[in-house]
C-alpha cells in the first residue's frame, strides 16, 4: 500500500473512531441507533488507535 494511501486511511480511521466514540458516550445526539451504546463507546478508540498506529507508522519510515 503507498504512503499517501496508509496515512490517509489513518487519519479517517481515527475520525471515524472519534464520531463512533463521541455517539457512544451521547456527546453526538442524533437519531442514530449507535447513540449511548457502550460497544461504540469502546470500538471508537479502538478503531482510532489503530488509525493512529496505521498513520504514523507509514509517516515514520522513508520508503
Amino acid at each position: 500500500m503507498s504512503k499517501n494511501l496508509s496515512v490517509g486511511l489513518g487519519i479517517l480511521l481515527v475520525l471515524m473512531g472519534l464520531i463512533w466514540t463521541m455517539q457512544g458516550l451521547g456527546v453526538l445526539q442524533s437519531s442514530s441507533p449507535m447513540t449511548g451504546v457502550t460497544f461504540w463507546a469502546i470500538a471508537g478508540p479502538l478503531v482510532a488507535l489503530v488509525g493512529l498506529a496505521l498513520a504514523l507508522g507509514k509517516l515514520g519510515r522513508r520508503t
